[in-house]
C-alpha cells in the first residue's frame, strides 16, 4: 500500500554559537514520514532530537535545507502563516502536561480552539467530546490536580487532537509516568489516536515503549544513525 508523505525532511542543519564555539546541532537530516505511522525519535541527551523536532514543526528555522509538509515548504511561509500552520496542522502533548490549574480539564482543552476564535460554549462540548475519545468521558469539570499523572498526559492529548490536526507531537510523553502507566498511555495512543489522516511523532528515551512504534529513528552526534523499522 502507498503511503502517503506527510513529511519531508532534506538536509537539514542547525548550528549555534559563534566562532570557535560555534556548535552543530543537526546536521544535514533527511527523513520522510507518513501519514498512519507513529514515528519514535531517539537518542542520548545533546544527540539533536529537540532541534530536529523543533525544525520540522515551524519552531525553528533551519540553516539550510528544507522541511515540506503535505507538500508545502513550510519555511517560505511567512510569520504570520507559520504561527497559522502550527495552529492548525499541528498538535504538541509536552512533557510536563501544561495544564492550567486553576482551569477545569475541558476549559485546559478548549484552549487551541479559544485560540482559533471559536465560540466559548462550541469549544467547551468538543472538549467533552476530545475527553470522550481519550476515555475521560464526564470529567471535564474538575480541576487537574485531581487527576493521577497518567489521567493528566490524557488530557494533554485530548488538548493536542481537539482541533485535528494532521501531525501529532509528544515530547518525552512516558518520563513522568512509571512503566505501566506509560506504556498504556503509549498503547491508547496507537490505538485511539493514530488514524490514516494523521502522522504521529514521539521523543523518547523510554525503550519499553519501543514496540508500539512503526519506525524508529536513532539520532546521534546531530545526525539520523538509523531508521529501524518496527511493524509492518
Amino acid at each position: 500500500m502507498n503511503q502517503v508523505e506527510a513529511i519531508v525532511a532534506e538536509g537539514v542543519t542547525k548550528s549555534f554559537g559563534e566562532g570557535e564555539a560555534r556548535m552543530t546541532a543537526v546536521d544535514h537530516a533527511t527523513f520522510v514520514a507518513h501519514f498512519g505511522e507513529m514515528v519514535f525519535i531517539v537518542g542520548p541527551s545533546g544527540s539533536g532530537k529537540t532541534t530536529f523536532l523543533s525544525m520540522i514543526s515551524g519552531i525553528l528555522r533551519p540553516d539550510s535545507g528544507s522541511v515540506k509538509v503535505k507538500g508545502v515548504d513550510i519555511w517560505t511561509m511567512t510569520k504570520d502563516q507559520l504561527a497559522d500552520f502550527r495552529l492548525n496542522t499541528i498538535g504538541f502533548v509536552f512533557q510536563d502536561y501544561h495544564l492550567f490549574p486553576r482551569l477545569t480539564t475541558a476549559e485546559n482543552i478548549a484552549i487551541p480552539l479559544i485560540l482559533k476564535q471559536q465560540n466559548w460554549n462550541a469549544s467547551i462540548t468538543a472538549a467533552e467530546q476530545s475527553l470522550s475519545v481519550v476515555g475521560l468521558k464526564g470529567r471535564g469539570g474538575i480541576l487537574p490536580i485531581k487527576l493521577s499523572g497518567g489521567e493528566q498526559q490524557r488530557v494533554a492529548i485530548a488538548r493536542a487532537i481537539v482541533g485535528s490536526p494532521e501531525i501529532l507531537i509528544l515530547d518525552e510523553p512516558t518520563a513522568s509516568l512509571d512503566g505501566d502507566t506509560g506504556k498504556m498511555i503509549i498503547a491508547f495512543v496507537k490505538e485511539k489516536v493514530l488514524n490514516p489522516q494523521r502522522c504521529i511523532l514521539i521523543v523518547t528515551h523510554d525503550n519499553r515503549i519501543n514496540e508500539y512504534a512503526d519506525r524508529i529513528l536513532h539520532m546521534e552526534d546531530g545526525r539520523i544513525t538509523a531508521l529501524e523499522q518496527r511493524t509492518q
